[in-house]
């Protein structure tokens, strides 16, 4: 079992000759705490604004702009449309989304550490791999975008590849450190980037929103609907996306923080500032202005970013840069939970150090980015998608756990988190892994991607079918859940 008192001093002790090293390292500020369960009276975070604050920064960012883009470049909706699906299937993610953060002050465990709790230690480690991939994902678009975003600044001044590197070293020194570094970054990053926001709705606005342009270029009828329903998909994903990752920013805060507190501060930290971001990016995809759109055209979101400021000229120049480095408010929760999410993967990755596991993913994303820096809207698009498929059932099966095995009167009567490194005291996974499969099932008959569209999928669409792939997932998992988990309990008791 993890040590969970003084994880510095466990630590050190492991590593020998490098045991002294560690301990400066340790002593001068950097977090020694990974995976291990935070003690009640270890409990140091009081500021549950937190849950606010920090995700307002994480997505009032520069990379929250080309999922509102897709509305238009990928699937032809008009604003209107846009708007309407942004906000609904928002609110149906950021709800998901947020009751995963109430879960961290509970128990005092990191998010992928809680799935070993509906499907057992094998199944947190087919969640854990999951997460793994889902934030190198979102890490690997995000220096891609702060990149070209850099290099549209002066074009041909800095190599592609360069701005690359710089977004991602800038994100790994605060995750490195840790999680004190990590929330004081994120408490006033979005003081900033909210302000570039407006200047980015006003100089649109002044080169002149048409917000009935796309119209004649949208699809009727069941491809509409089709367009609507995968579009929804990636902005579900947008926002369930943080859903593998929730607690972990949160489960300092005291056993007895309010519940309903922390729910609704992570939703509104997350529905307003994504709206408000991903709607931005639908609105300039309807200025008509050629230079805009040829703008667009060659250079992607970031090129018409560039467009959009090039108006103040030297002070539009120094925007975009402020723009550019938005993104490691982004991509410093993606770097700091793939370290955790490799420690969740079982005892030999859990007892080397966060922060190695932390420099390990920066290094993988950065040479991600770099091979994949010409196709960042393939990237985007189909990642989000298919991101979602494994956020939802992942977000159900935790929550039928949580609602009907958990409850206080239920069959288990809650968690017994000190089982939370025991395999043979946690649940035994068959029935969470079982509704694991049945949503990929889901997923697979309701997906509509470039590469393949499931049968469901077909029939629910017109040409290219539409993406019921997060829907299927979760209604699959949410039907098969309870009784194979009822079964498993009266069969082994745990």
């Amino acid at each position: 079992m993890y040590a969970e008192a003084a994880p510095d001093q466990v630590i050190a002790s492991r590593f020998g000759r490098l045991g002294p090293l560690l301990s400066r390292l340790f002593a001068s500020g950097v977090e020694a705490r990974g995976v291990e369960r935070v003690p009640e009276n270890q409990r140091e975070s009081k500021n549950a604004w937190n849950n606010l604050l920090m995700w307002w920064s994480v997505n009032t960012v520069l990379t929250t702009i080309p999922v509102g883009v897709l509305a238009q470049s990928a699937f032809t909706l008009s604003f209107g449309n846009a708007v309407a699906t942004i906000l609904c299937f928002g609110a149906l993610g950021g709800i998901a989304t947020a009751f995963i953060a109430t879960l961290g002050p509970t128990t005092g465990l990191r998010t992928m550490i809680i799935t070993r709790f509906s499907s057992g230690y094998f199944g947190g480690t087919i969640y854990s791999v999951l997460n793994i991939l889902t934030q190198l994902g979102f890490s690997t678009t995000a220096v891609i975008l702060g990149g070209q975003t850099l290099a549209n600044i002066n074009p041909g001044s800095l190599p592609l590849v360069v701005g690359i590197v710089i977004i991602g070293v800038c994100c790994l020194v605060p995750c490195f450190i840790g999680h004190n570094m990590v929330h004081v970054y994120e408490r006033y990053a979005w003081m900033v980037t909210s302000v570039i926001m407006l200047f980015l709705w006003g100089l649109g606005g002044k080169a002149g929103y048409d917000i009935s342009a796309q119209k004649p270029l949208e699809d009727t009828g069941r491809a509409l609907s089709a367009d609507i329903l995968s579009f929804g998909g990636i902005v579900f994903g947008s926002f369930s996306g943080w859903a593998p990752v929730a607690a972990d920013y949160n489960c300092r805060l005291p056993a007895d923080t309010p519940t309903m507190r922390v729910f609704l501060l992570t939703f509104f930290g997350l529905f307003i500032p994504i709206c408000f971001v991903e709607i931005l990016g639908a609105a300039l995809m309807t200025i008509t202005d050629p230079a805009y759109v040829t703008a667009f055209t060659n250079g992607s979101t970031g090129g018409l970013i560039a467009q959009v400021l090039s108006p103040w000229h030297h002070f539009g120049q120094f925007i975009l840069v402020l723009l550019a480095l938005s993104v490691i408010a982004n991509n410093i929760p993606n770097t700091y939970s793939t370290g955790l999410s490799i420690q969740a993967l079982g005892r030999p990755f859990a007892i080397v150090p966060r922060f190695f596991w932390v420099f390990i993913a920066f290094v993988v994303y950065t040479v991600a980015g770099v091979a994949g820096r010409e196709h960042f809207s393939a990237i985007l698009s189909n990642f989000l998608s298919i991101l979602s498929y494994w956020t939802a059932f992942f977000i159900v099966i935790v929550a039928e756990e949580h609602f009907i095995f958990r409850r206080k009167n239920g069959p288990l009567g809650g968690y017994n988190l000190d089982d939370y490194d025991m395999p043979s005291r946690l649940p035994l996974g068959v029935a969470g892994i079982l509704s694991m499969c049945f949503g990929i099932a889901g997923a697979v008959v309701g997906m509509s991607e470039v590469w393949y569209t499931g049968p469901l999928g077909k029939m629910a669409g017109a040409a290219y079918g539409a993406d019921l792939g997060f829907e299927l997932a979760a209604a699959f998992s949410a039907v098969t859940y309870p009784p194979l988990r009822a079964l498993e309990i009266k069969l082994t008791g745990r």
